[in-house]
C-alpha cells in the first residue's frame, strides 16, 4: 500500500499536490527550499532530524543525522529541520553516501547544506535552503531523531508524505494522503486538458476563466 501511494505521489508535481492541499484545507507547499546536486523529483515518506544552536551535551559523540540515516527505509527523506539562523551545514558528503548506500531517495534541510558537489557526483538528491563550506562542529548539533519538525510553515511528523522537485516542497500529513493524492489526480487531469485546448489555440483567458478559479476552491469536486 505504501509503495503504491509514493508512487502515485513521485507521478505528480508539488504545484498539482499544493494546489490539492489547498483545495482541502491543508498547508500549501514550503518555498524556498530548492534542489541543489541533482535536479530530480523524490517522494517518500518522512524521517526527521531537529538541530539546535550550540554544542552537544558532554559525553554525546553521534553526529546530527546519522541516527535518522540508520533508522529510515529504502525510499526514505530525511527532513532537517535547521532553522538557528546560523551558517552551518546540517548535511554533508559523508551522509550523502550513507544516505545513497541505504537508498534513501534524498534529503531536505530547512537551512544550508554542504558537499554540493559530491552529492553531485553521487546523483543524489539534496533539497535545502542555502549552501555552505561551513561545518556544523562547534556551531549546531542534532536536539531530536524522529520528533515532530517546523519546515517552513509547516509541521511535519515522521512517517509522513513528501514531495520536492524544482517548485517547491510539500508535505502531506500521512492520515490525508488518499484524499490528497486523489484531489491532486483530479487537478492535474483538469491542468492537462486545460494545455490541450490552449496549444490546441482556445484563447488563453477562456481557457484560464472562472472555472480555473473554481477548481482549486475549498471544497470543489472534480
Amino acid at each position: 500500500m505504501t509503495d503504491s501511494l509514493i508512487t502515485r505521489l513521485g507521478q505528480l508535481d508539488t504545484c498539482c499536490v499544493s494546489d490539492a492541499c489547498d483545495q482541502l484545507g491543508l498547508p500549501p507547499a514550503v518555498t524556498g527550499i530548492a534542489p541543489q546536486s541533482a535536479r530530480r523529483r523524490i517522494a517518500g515518506r518522512v524521517v526527521t532530524v531537529t538541530l539546535a544552536a550550540g554544542t552537544p551535551p558532554s559525553g554525546s559523540s553521534r553526529h546530527l543525522c546519522t541516527s535518522a540515516i540508520e533508522r529510515a527505509g529504502a525510499g526514505d527523506v530525511v527532513v532537517v529541520e535547521q532553522r538557528t539562523g546560523i551558517d552551518a551545514a546540517g548535511w554533508g558528503g559523508i551522509l550523502s553516501n550513507a544516505a545513497a548506500m541505504r537508498g534513501l531517495s534524498g534529503v531536505i534541510v530547512d537551512g544550508p547544506a554542504r558537499d554540493i558537489d559530491e552529492a553531485a557526483e553521487l546523483e543524489f538528491p539534496v533539497y535545502s535552503r542555502s549552501r555552505t563550506c561551513r561545518t556544523a562542529r562547534g556551531r549546531i548539533y542534532e536536539t531530536a531523531s524522529g520528533a515532530p519538525v517546523t519546515i517552513g510553515d509547516s509541521q511535519v511528523n515522521e512517517g509522513d508524505y513528501v514531495l520536492a522537485d524544482g517548485s517547491g516542497v510539500v508535505f502531506v500529513p500521512a492520515d490525508r494522503i488518499d484524499a490528497v493524492l486523489d484531489a491532486a489526480d483530479r487537478i492535474n487531469a483538469r491542468e492537462a486538458a486545460m494545455t490541450v485546448a490552449v496549444r490546441a489555440g482556445e484563447p488563453v483567458s477562456q481557457v484560464m476563466g472562472a472555472s480555473y478559479e473554481q477548481m482549486l476552491t475549498k471544497g470543489a469536486a472534480a
